[in-house]
Parts: C-alpha cells; structure tokens; sequence
C-alpha cells in the first residue's frame, strides 16, 4: 500500500520538488574544490560529452554541469527512476527512459536498444549525455554499454566525481550518498576516454578498464580533497583488488 502511495504521480511530483530543493540548497551553500581548476568550461570544448557516474553517487553531479550546456540523463524505467526523472527535469536535464542489464533478454525488456538509440540521437544534436557507467547490483564495476555508446559516437568519455564532506551514506548495494549543506565538497573530472569506431574486442575491452579506473581514481581523489573516505571504497577493492 505504501510502495503503491510512493509511486502515486501526485506523491512524487511532492517528492520531487522537495529534493529539488535540497539539492539547490546543498549546492548555493557548499564549497567546491574542482579539479582541474574551472573544468566545466575547460570541458565545453569537447562538447557533446559522455559523462561517465557511479550508481549511488550520482545525485548531486548535476552541480558540475556549466550554464547553458545541454545535458540529457539515462533515467531507468523503474518507479525509483519516475521520481528521478521528474527530479532531473526540474534541474533542466532531459531524460532519456531506459537501462542495460547483463544480458540481452534484460536488456531489451529494461529498454535499453532503443535508450541507446535515442542517446546516440541526442549526442548527434549537441546534447551531452550523463549516464552511470555500472549495472544495478553490479557497483563500480563498468559495463560495456557506455563504451558501446562512446565506440558508435565517436564522443569521449569523461569519467566524473561529485561529493560532499558532510553527507549521509546509505548502505545500499551501491553505497549511495547524499550531501548535506553548509560544508565543503569537491568536483573532480577525470582524463577522456576515447574509443575508435573500429574498435575491436580487446580495445572495447581496454576503454572499458580505463573508464572503470577513471571513475575510481576520481572519487578517490575528490574524497581526499575533502579530508573523508569513499563509503563504497569496499565495492571497489572487491571489483579490482589491485587498487
């Protein structure tokens, strides 16, 4: 009964809008530290973007985006994902319905054939497109349907970290946070990754790794800016042990 008065249009249109703005007031009264200094318009220059995320970090990467850029979001087709998506439409983000799975049974019954196809679209108008790089119950462990997008786009990749000192960290299957304001946080873009057209298995397979350590490189480093630890520094030891 409450599951279904959660997902009610009326209750999440509420919903939405009160987390709005809490995240318009975690992000007027928070300080951010970038790195590399001023990287939202340094990045303008390669537009369209892939912006590559994490699952349960991604709630305040909105934050990062410059006024005026264009920015479309892979939203699931899930309830949880209805809320998100109302919640990125109020903060100027087009969404885009849709998600990957491990197979390709799930895939096109999640709608990702055809998210994929309406995201190339949106890269070919201009649109950057923001979308997090692993699967549910899959934490920091990068699929291959965003190196799949960047190989058919020809676009980058930029792996991308946003967090907050003070903050609330779920213990979710993802470790997802959510900053709290008056504090300081950090916004950390990592190196391109670029993926040839013709890109083979095993270059798939490489740019894949790299988008994996470029995520992982930039959470670690926008964590230390703000003198605290990775919450979901446990999922990362469990996916790579060399780290």
């Amino acid at each position: 009964m409450l599951k279904r008065l959660g997902r009610a249009p009326l209750v999440q249109s509420l919903i939405g809008a009160l987390a709005v703005s809490w995240l318009r007031l975690v992000r007027a009264t928070t300080r951010f530290e970038m790195e590399p200094a001023g990287f939202p318009e340094r990045a303008r220059a390669d537009e369209p973007l892939i912006l590559a995320m994490w699952h349960g970090q991604h709630f305040m990467v909105s934050y990062a985006w410059p006024k005026g850029m264009r920015v479309s979001a892979l939203i699931s087709r899930s309830g949880d994902g209805e809320l998100n998506a109302r919640v990125l439409q109020r903060l100027g983000v087009e969404p885009i319905r849709g998600s990957g799975g491990s197979g390709a049974g799930k895939v096109r019954k999640r709608g990702g054939v055809a998210a994929l196809r309406e995201m190339l679209r949106r890269l070919t108008d201009g649109s950057t497109v923001a979308l997090t790089a692993d699967v549910p119950k899959k934490a920091r462990v990068c699929g291959e349907g965003i190196v799949t997008l960047a190989r058919m786009s020809g676009r980058p990749i930029y792996p991308i970290a946003v967090v907050c000192r003070w903050r609330i960290d779920f213990r979710t299957w993802d470790r997802a946070s959510l900053g709290l304001p008056f504090g300081r946080g950090a916004m950390v873009l990592g190196a391109p990754v670029r993926v040839a057209r013709d890109a083979d298995e095993n270059a798939v397979e490489a740019a894949r790794l790299a988008v994996e350590r470029g995520l992982n490189e930039a959470h670690a480093r926008a964590y230390r800016l703000v003198d605290s630890a990775d919450p979901g520094a446990d999922l990362v030891a469990r996916a790579d042990p060399a780290i």
